[in-house]
Formats: C-alpha cells, sequence, structure tokens
C-alpha cells in the first residue's frame, strides 16, 4: 500500500519522524503552508496534481491534517483516490497508519476520535460480555473470597465495585437523598451506602431512609454505614443488601441479625466499643483473623483493613496490612478510597486512580467514596473508570495504559507540536501596555452563571439595572450565539469579554470548578 500524507512546514519534522519506521510505503507532501490546519480541500488538490499526477494512480490513499476545517470528500472526487482525515496530533499518526484495516477512516472526522471510540466500543463490550456470561459468573461464585451482594458478583475476580456514600444521611431532605442518589448511578455507583451520623441514633429515620432510596435504585445493592447495633437491626429488616460495620466490639449484639436476615457485612478490625484500632499492620492483621474466627461461617463478609490517609497514622501500613491478610485469606477486600482523598489537598482523580491500581493488585473488592468536597466531586465517576482500566489492564495482562478509557482528563497524553513555531522574523510584535478603557454598551450588559445541577450555563441580560431576559445553554457557543442573534451587543470589546466569560463558564461547567464571572479559575 502506498499512502500519501499531506501536512505544513511546522509539522513536517515530527511527521517525518512519526513515520520514519512505519511498514508501509508513505510519502510526505509538504504543502505551500506552515500550519497544516489551514489547508483547505482545494490546495490539496492542486498541490497533489501538481506534484504528483505522473504517479496518482499509484497511490491508494491520501491522508490529510485532522484539523483541517472542510471535508476530504472534495479530494477523494477530484482526484480519485480515497481521501481521509488523519489524526489531529501529528505524534498519533502512526497508530493510525497501524490500524489502517482495522478501523474505518472518516472524510470527515479526524482519526483519532475514530481510533477512541473504536478502542472504548471494544473495551466497554469485553467487560459486558464478561459481566453478562452467567455461566462463567456463576463459576466464580463458587469460589473462596467471591460473593454475591443482593444480585451483584463482589470479589477479585470480578470488577472493583465502587461504593457511592452519602454522607449524613438522616439530616438530608427527600429531595437532597433521591438528587445525590442519582447523581451517584449516573456517575457509574455500583452500590448506594447511606451513611449514618457517628455517635447518634436515628433508628427511626432508617425506614424512611431506606424507602425513599430504594425506589431509586431498583436492583441496586444498598448498604448502610453505621456501627450502632440498632440502626443495623432495622436497616436488615428493612432489607438493606450490605452493613458498614461489624467489629469487635459489636458483633456479639449484631452477627445474630445479620445471619437472621442474611445480610453481609463489612469486617472492621478495631474494637471501637472500647476506643481500640490498631494502627501497625501486624496489628491490624490480628484483629482482623480474630473477627473472622468469631464469625465464622455464620455470615458472608468483606474485610476492610482501614485505608488510612497520609501522614495520618500511615498509609504504608494500611496497604502492608492488606498485602499480609491476603496472604492467609481470600475473602472479598474493601478500600475506603475516599479517606485519602478527602484528607489530601490535590486533584482527586490522579489519586483516584493509583489507589485503585493498588487495590486490583490486592485483590479489593470494594472501592469506597463519598464526594464531600469539592475537590473530591466526581470521585464516583473516577472510580467507576479506574475500576474499568484496571480490569481490563488485569486480563490484558498489561499496565493501565491505551487501553480505550482513560482518566486524562485535564491534560493530554501527547505534547502537541507548537503549530506557531518561531519564524515570526520581521513580523510587528504587539503587546499590551495599558488596559483598555471600559465603556458600557448601550445594549445592556450580563450576569453569567453556572447550573452545575442542570448542566446549564445561564447569562442574565440587565438594561438599566433591570433583568429582563435570562439566555441558558449546555455550551457557550449555545449561549452567544442567541445574544447575537437578538443583536444585545454593541462593541467589539464587550463581545469579546462575553465569549471569553462564557468560555471561562463552560469550562467550569465541565470540570466542575467554581465559577464567578471576572476571575480566574484556575491559580496563576
Amino acid at each position: 500500500m502506498s499512502i500519501l500524507v499531506i501536512t505544513g512546514s511546522l509539522a513536517y519534522p515530527l511527521i517525518e519522524d512519526v513515520l520514519s519506521d512505519v511498514g508501509v510505503d508513505v510519502i510526505v507532501h509538504v504543502a505551500d503552508t506552515q500550519v497544516a490546519a489551514f489547508l483547505t480541500p482545494s490546495q490539496v488538490v492542486r498541490e497533489v496534481r501538481d506534484n504528483f499526477s505522473s504517479v496518482l494512480d499509484d497511490i491508494d490513499l491520501i491522508l490529510v491534517p485532522g484539523l483541517m476545517k472542510k471535508s476530504a470528500s472534495f479530494i477523494s472526487e477530484e482526484l480519485g483516490v480515497p481521501a481521509f482525515k488523519g489524526s489531529t496530533d501529528g505524534a498519533d499518526l502512526g497508530m493510525v497508519i497501524d490500524l489502517l484495516g482495522e478501523v474505518d477512516l472518516s472524510e470527515d472526522c479526524p482519526a483519532d476520535k475514530l481510533i477512541e471510540d473504536e478502542k472504548r466500543r471494544f473495551a466497554l463490550s469485553f467487560i459486558e460480555d464478561f459481566e453478562c456470561d452467567r455461566v462463567n459468573v456463576d463459576r466464580l461464585l463458587s469460589k473462596p473470597g467471591n460473593i454475591l451482594i443482593r444480585n451483584l458478583p463482589v470479589g477479585e475476580d470480578f470488577p472493583m465495585r465502587v461504593l457511592a456514600e452519602i454522607a449524613n444521611a438522616p439530616l438530608l431532605s427527600e429531595d437532597e437523598l433521591v438528587r445525590k442518589c442519582r447523581f451517584f448511578l449516573d456517575s457509574g455507583a455500583d452500590m448506594i451506602d447511606i451513611g449514618m451520623v457517628a455517635g447518634e441514633d436515628f433508628s427511626d429515620r432508617v425506614p424512611d431512609l431506606v424507602g425513599v432510596l430504594r425506589s431509586v435504585v431498583g436492583d441496586v445493592p444498598l448498604s448502610i454505614d453505621s456501627l450502632n447495633p440498632s440502626e443495623i437491626r432495622v436497616a436488615c429488616e428493612c432489607g438493606v443488601d450490605l452493613v458498614l460495620s461489624l467489629d469487635l466490639g459489636n458483633y456479639s449484639e449484631v452477627v445474630g441479625v445479620l445471619r437472621e436476615y442474611g445480610v453481609p457485612a463489612v469486617l472492621l478490625p478495631t474494637n471501637f466499643s472500647e476506643g481500640v484500632s490498631p494502627s501497625s499492620a501486624g496489628q491490624r492483621v490480628d484483629f482482623m483473623c480474630e473477627l473472622v474466627d468469631v464469625v465464622g461461617g455464620d455470615i458472608d463478609y468483606v474485610v476492610d483493613l482501614i485505608l488510612d490517609p497520609v501522614n495520618s497514622s500511615s498509609i504504608v501500613e494500611s496497604i502492608i496490612a492488606c498485602s499480609e491478610f491476603r496472604k492467609v485469606s481470600s475473602a472479598p477486600m474493601f478500600f475506603g478510597v475516599g479517606n485519602v482523598t478527602e484528607l489530601m489537598d490535590v486533584d482527586s482523580g490522579g489519586v483516584n486512580a493509583l489507589l485503585a491500581g493498588i487495590g486490583m493488585e490486592l485483590g479489593v473488592g470494594i472501592l469506597f467514596t463519598p464526594e464531600e468536597s469539592g475537590k473530591t466531586y466526581g470521585s464516583v465517576r473516577e472510580l467507576s473508570v479506574a475500576s474499568k482500566m484496571m480490569f481490563l489492564s488485569k486480563h490484558r495482562n498489561s499496565i493501565p495504559k491505551d487501553l480505550g478509557i482513560d482518566l486524562v482528563d485535564f491534560k493530554d497524553k501527547h505534547k502537541r507540536f507548537d503549530f506557531v513555531g518561531d519564524d515570526i522574523e520581521g513580523l510587528e510584535v504587539v503587546q499590551q501596555d495599558s488596559a483598555m478603557r471600559f465603556v458600557r454598551d448601550v445594549k445592556g450588559s450580563f450576569r453569567i452563571s453556572v447550573d452545575y445541577d442542570g448542566g446549564r450555563i445561564k447569562a442574565v441580560h440587565f438594561v438599566k439595572g433591570r433583568p429582563d431576559v435570562v439566555f441558558v445553554g449546555g455550551t457557550a457557543r449555545e449561549v452567544y450565539e442567541e445574544i447575537i442573534g437578538k443583536g444585545l451587543v454593541s462593541r467589539l470589546e464587550h463581545a469579546a469579554y462575553l465569549g471569553s466569560e462564557l468560555e471561562k463558564a463552560e469550562i467550569a461547567l465541565v470540570t466542575g470548578k467554581n465559577y464567578i464571572q471576572d476571575f480566574d479559575l484556575f491559580k496563576k
């Protein structure tokens, strides 16, 4: 196969390097432009005719820049050679060529998007096929260490299940409960936890809490997070599917109830009734083994060696305890990831992914988290994605890279080629000395905000201090096009300002950052 790749002078060195060892015949043509994205179909047709007309019959495929604005269909029609868009990033062009025949390229969509979609489809299909293979699932559930919580298989042979906690549930209104529950389910939670209030007895609230949430979750497992025997008893009577938690302090009052109702429990290596919480790995393993011996085969259980925050007790001791316990037991394991993310001032995504990876290696069955702070907003989604990544990595026997799904939300996998370059010698350099004087637009002004729950940007229009219309949309473009369509901007600087603020609002909507008009989204 012979492939003609069209690019610009700035991208050429990268393209030449990337394609130096592909296994097909590739010709790289540098078009008469610096920036490849500025190429037009008409220009490509002219350049190919001027330079390759004598060998056009020998060319099987033409790849144009993925960032080219218009469709490549015109090129195919004019030259009689299939022309498709390559990748938006030149660094991915080698992968595009390697996957020829496996992925159908497009005249309209950049190839890297098609490759990404195909990889994602394959990855999710693999997981779905695994989950739907009832014969295999039943076989794995017969192995020690795998259990069924309601209808959800849990254990090291299954994808790690994400348990999302609705913290302080008894203190929330019914609307707040339902909203949080639906948000967690939409984020990918496999189970929902009813977080009770430590040191309080809200047994009387438990039936309502379970009833309201059961109507939302259906067959999705519900758990209750409490050490209070009274709350646990009522929850079991009301049909919860898992109890967090049972320890050496409450087991004598709780284990009989759990056995009676057939409810599994999370075991803790503690005795909170006496204020005992071991810190070393050895102590945790000893306490857990003691509790497991006491519980015996009366109930199904998941063990929680307690994942400590960094430099609180010791996250290292926590992980060592998990590793040491795994040597003596195949019991399903519980990882309280929120203990770490909530108590560390960093973005949660990378931390969640790393802890999910460690959990996978340890054979963890449940990843547990609330979302109680701004920095951990989205943790349920992040753990849901991370769980899938680690499951794929485990089954492919590979590192968690190029799997088809990822958690690269705020950076890019590859550094982008510098399309601007340094070839600006002789051009006038303009740099602002002072800010432009503010002049109010006679057409009015706008107050912009973000409705995070509704997934919308709002721009309220004011005339002489009075609101008269509100514009809403999911993207900045949707909002500013309607504003322009109604003729409510008369000054160029106002239009530029409005576009800038609406784009900030859209970024805030996507990332969960707090949007405040006229203030920076990110630290500088």
